[in-house]
């Protein structure tokens, strides 16, 4: 996950010297989208059920997915 510190933004500014806008290399904007599409994931899951994880071991040996 991208933290500000990491990011390399260059800013439009207008006349007055105000930010307008952001301009980011594409790799960290690319980073930046992905980012908010595993965060929407977690946000709609986030009520769901929890599956202790002794349980998920046991059926994926069950099934043949992990060995013993």
């Amino acid at each position: 996950m991208q933290t500000a510190e990491k990011l390399h933004p260059q800013y439009v500014t207008d006349q007055a010297g105000h930010q307008m806008a952001v301009i980011l290399p594409l790799g960290e904007y690319t980073e930046l989208l992905e980012d908010l599409d595993d965060l929407a994931a977690i946000a709609e899951r986030v009520d769901e059920p929890t599956i202790p994880h002794a349980t998920v071991v046991a059926e994926l040996r069950e099934n043949g997915y992990l060995s013993d």
